[in-house]
């Protein structure tokens, strides 16, 4: 991929980035639970810190990032996400985001479908991928909290 091409991606990678984490950022701000608000703050501090490693990228040569893939459950697509609400259930909340991050991991990989230049594919796949790590930690913390027997 060209290195234009590659910058573009990124960018928009990092548009997205800025967008769940103003979306935490405003989900923290409307919950009553203070377990609630410091997890949505938590994650868009997370957020945060995706942004930066994306924003470490630029000027780089467009290689494939180093990722270790957890395995996937797909829990987060057999729930519907729900309503952010000031009376959420950690439960929720962990569905809620679990969900965000399906929905990131889904474009990237439309994006990676829809593209003809291999070099962007691969690196819209190891966005996916980042999304898809992501994903999993959610869920697994969503596991946790929603059928407390399995621990």
């Amino acid at each position: 991929m060209e290195q234009k091409a590659y910058e573009k991606t990124l960018k928009f990678a990092i548009r997205n980035e800025v967008k769940a984490h103003d979306f935490y950022i405003d989900a923290a701000t409307k919950l009553q639970d203070s377990f609630l608000k410091e997890l949505f703050t938590d994650l868009a501090n997370e957020e945060n810190n995706h942004r930066a490693m994306l924003e470490s990228f630029h000027g780089s040569d467009p290689n494939t990032l180093p990722l270790e893939i957890p395995p996937q459950y797909n829990i987060s697509e057999s729930i519907d996400e729900p309503e952010l609400s000031t009376n959420m259930k950690p439960a929720d909340a962990f569905a809620m985001a679990m969900k965000k991050e399906q929905q990131a991991m889904e474009l990237y990989t439309w994006m990676a479908s829809a593209t003809s230049d291999l070099r962007q594919k691969e690196l819209l796949l190891e966005l996916a991928d980042m999304e898809r790590i992501h994903k999993s930690r959610m869920e697994n913390a969503f596991v946790d909290v929603a059928y407390p027997e399995v621990w």
